[in-house]
């Protein structure tokens, strides 16, 4: 028989684990894990991410000091994301994470190229005539 918690949810473990379990948001960390990127990057290497919902997750992590936005000189301006030493802190819990899914996950299937294909060949119909 399971036993009941004997004391409440600490609030500061509530947020880290709700902000860091927002959808995209662990896969961003994870890619900026690897070394800055632009807006771009990050929206190619997350796949079925949106650009509202990249930004609006962008927006929150550096919001909360987690990742830092870099407006880069030239033309055309270019914006690179890294993460800040608090954002680097979360290293250990994102590897930790990626060993329990290796261990304890199936992998994915693998996206069949003919439901791509079929997305995008959509032609019109003949015309009859």
């Amino acid at each position: 028989m399971a036993t009941k918690p004997t004391s409440a949810l600490c609030p500061r473990y509530h947020f880290a684990v709700e902000l860091i379990g927002r959808r995209w948001t662990g896969a961003l960390l994870w890619v900026l894990s690897q070394g800055p990127a632009r807006f771009s990057d990050l929206r190619n290497a997350v796949a079925g991410v949106t650009d509202p919902m990249l930004a609006a997750r962008l927006r929150e992590l550096e919001r909360e000091g987690v990742i830092e936005r870099r407006v880069l000189p030239g033309a055309p301006v270019g914006v690179e994301y890294t993460l800040t030493d608090k954002g680097r802190a979360l290293g250990s819990v994102l590897s930790a994470i990626a060993a329990w899914s290796e261990t304890w996950l199936p992998a994915p299937k693998p996206a069949r190229a003919s439901t791509a294909r079929r997305r995008t060949a959509r032609t019109k119909p003949a015309r009859s005539g």
